[in-house]
């Protein structure tokens, strides 16, 4: 406990900067590319901010205990020599894979806190946002934080992908944290870019910012991957119309029938 407290001011200093570097990023995109006209220091910012500080602090411990226990798990599976065959797989490869499969781990977390109340109770955090922009990405519940993203790190530790003995298993967890983190503050944002064909393919604005729509029962509770859209098509939780982006956001009305002509998919 004390290691802990000791290392908190370094950790605080690196959420700073981390604080500095997005913004130097995301605002000036959202000014210049922005989807829906609102201040940057919109209603619930400093709500927000709050929100950014406590999660990007508290989680990150909690997280570091809970992996430790995970290796502890898994090293007799790994020591047994099951997974030795994932070390011939080349160093990229096992990166694309470790995003891969964690993607569709945290799509589980992320289903089933939409799905079981009591998961629901942390998540509806999250979604009682009422304008979406980059800072949007840290609105949550520690505990749902948590919970999504050791979903994926027990898949990508279950298959063997994370495996210290592969001598990179730090280093594929520290590329899909770092790749999962970054992409998530992007999808957040308010940035009304479409990519076309390569929507369907990859998550975008559009894509996350419909999970957050609260204006229709067919957008609900649709496009849970972090990264990959098709694991959503294959799970049949995909919804994107081609032109339009939702007119509110939040959990306060109740959603109404959207127009099937107005469904359609990208």
């Amino acid at each position: 406990m004390l290691s802990l407290l000791a290392y908190m001011p370094s950790l605080g200093l690196q959420v700073l900067k981390g604080l500095l570097l997005l913004m130097i990023i995301f605002v000036p995109l959202e000014l210049a590319f922005a989807q829906r006209s609102q201040s940057v220091f919109r209603p619930q910012w400093g709500e927000d901010m709050i929100y950014f500080w406590v999660n990007n602090l508290v989680p990150k411990l909690l997280l570091s205990l809970l992996v430790g226990g995970l290796f502890i798990i898994f090293r007799p599976i790994y020591a047994s020599g099951i997974f030795h065959w994932v070390g011939t797989l080349p160093l990229g490869f096992r990166f694309v894979l470790a995003i891969v499969v964690g993607d569709i781990g945290s799509y589980w977390g992320h289903r089933w806190s939409h799905e079981w109340p009591f998961l629901w109770h942390f998540h509806r955090i999250h979604h009682q946002a009422e304008a979406m922009d980059w800072l949007v990405t840290s609105r949550a519940h520690p505990v749902d934080m948590v919970f999504t993203r050791l979903c994926g790190l027990t898949l990508i530790y279950l298959s063997g992908l994370a495996q210290g003995s592969l001598g990179q298993g730090t280093a594929v967890m520290t590329i899909y944290v770092l790749i999962g983190g970054v992409w998530a503050y992007f999808v957040h944002a308010n940035i009304g870019w479409r990519f076309g064909f390569l929507e369907r393919w990859l998550a975008t604005p559009a894509f996350h910012h419909w999970h957050h729509s609260n204006e229709s029962i067919a957008s609900i509770d649709k496009n849970y991957a972090a990264i990959f859209p098709w694991i959503d098509r294959f799970f049949l939780t995909y919804y994107l119309p081609r032109q339009r982006w939702p007119e509110r956001y939040g959990l306060k009305e109740l959603p109404v029938e959207e127009p099937a002509d107005q469904a359609a998919e990208a």
